[in-house]
């Protein structure tokens, strides 16, 4: 039967040993927020200088004190994490083979976006439309809105993708900063036919098997379901419990396979990819998690990542790279993350950041939407979380 891999190297075991004593602070605000119901569970994982020095799982899948054990090898709907791990990481491969160009207007690849039914007058008119580039979705300055539930009136893949195209502009292509799940949605459509075939058997291929990814995919088979947290109870669309399936709704209604959403993975192998970033791009024979093997070749140009990884302007003041956040503010990664540090994170309680300064990279994976996606007390957990990793470690 096709399940998750759940094997820890030897060599993660052994770095891991004193885990609990070392980041015995970062266990504490876990087990707080679990007890407070911020999430029933959660899985984390450090990485320093290319070794993996906690590996764990705390609580439950739900708060249900017969469920499942969360287990250091859990799997996740990892939710707008796949717009870092999945699309990202596809738009960066396709740079360094010439095939994605960042300036180039998305028109040119997606037609409909520009010459279907549209506004004439404001920010929408087709001329502000022929502007939206790449580089415009990717650092979330194209001028389309955040968010909306098409899969309420658009239930196949092809409405929801065509009710996308049609979106209004609501700024001109980067004028201002605005988080858009549409434009990743229509961006993973461009990459899909920038690379020939479906976003996620291009992903498994090019990205998730060379660096060793055994555990992360889209649409995870049947067989993983009761292994994975469920996500929420819903009574509204589906009316069923979701486990093991996309949370997000306008992934559900593409299929689950999506540019904004859809990725399911576990907090090893996002160590694993953050892994790749930090060591220039390269990976290892046998997963980028075994430190002792040698490394054989790169995945991304060193190039491509620190282009990827840096702040864009315009739009003004936004802490947007192309496709990675990184900190600013209150930010969820806490007060030690230095400014040459990249993240994201996800609506279901996930979330990853890397300090490609310091070599230093953290997962945090939770169901904090489990029963009814109400509890916002994450947004103060992942902060402390962070901020009591890093107090464990020895860094400038």
């Amino acid at each position: 039967m096709d399940t998750p891999a759940n094997d820890i190297p030897a060599s993660v075991s052994a770095s891991t040993a004193n885990q609990r004593t070392r980041f015995a602070a970062a266990y504490s605000v876990l087990e707080k927020a679990i007890a407070d119901r911020a999430f029933p569970g959660a899985a984390f994982g450090v990485l320093l200088d290319g070794e993996i020095l906690a590996l764990d799982g705390v609580g439950r899948f739900t708060y249900d004190p017969a469920s499942p054990a969360v287990e250091p090898t859990t799997v996740y709907d990892l939710a707008s994490v796949t717009k870092v791990v999945a699309t990202t990481a596809a738009a960066m491969l396709l740079h360094d083979r010439g095939r994605l160009e960042l300036d180039q207007p998305l028109g040119d690849i997606l037609p409909g976006f520009v010459i279907g039914p549209g506004f004439v007058i404001g920010a929408d008119s087709p001329r502000e439309r022929c502007r939206v580039s790449f580089r415009h979705l990717l650092a979330h300055s194209s001028g389309l809105p955040a968010y909306a539930r098409l899969f309420e009136n658009h239930r196949s893949a092809a409405a929801l993708l065509g009710a996308c195209l049609r979106m209004p502009l609501e700024a001109p292509p980067g004028s201002r900063a605005e988080y858009s799940d549409i434009g990743f949605i229509l961006l993973g459509k461009a990459l899909e036919i920038l690379c020939g075939e479906p976003l996620d058997r291009f992903c498994a291929r090019e990205i998730f098997a060379p660096l060793g990814l055994a555990s992360t995919r889209y649409r995870p088979p049947v067989s993983w379901r009761a292994l994975i947290p469920p996500t929420v109870d819903d009574a509204a669309f589906r009316r069923r419990v979701v486990q093991g399936e996309v949370h997000d709704e306008n992934a559900f209604a593409l299929g689950g396979v999506s540019g904004h959403a859809g990725l399911f993975s576990n907090a090893l192998d996002i160590l694993g990819y953050a892994a790749c970033l930090l060591n220039g791009g390269r990976t290892r024979v046998g997963g980028a998690t075994t430190p002792e093997i040698q490394i054989i070749r790169p995945l991304f140009h060193p190039s491509t990542i620190e282009l990827f990884a840096s702040r864009q302007n315009p739009p003004q003041g936004s802490s947007r790279a192309l496709g990675w956040d990184t900190p600013s503010g209150e930010s969820s990664s806490g007060h030690y993350f230095s400014p040459r540090s990249i993240g994201h994170l996800g609506y279901t309680g996930t979330s990853m950041w890397i300090d490609l300064d310091r070599g230093f990279a953290v997962a945090l994976l939770t169901n904090r939407t489990w029963p009814d996606r109400s509890s916002q007390a994450i947004r103060a957990v992942r902060p402390a979380f962070h901020d009591a990793v890093r107090r464990s470690l020895t860094l400038p």
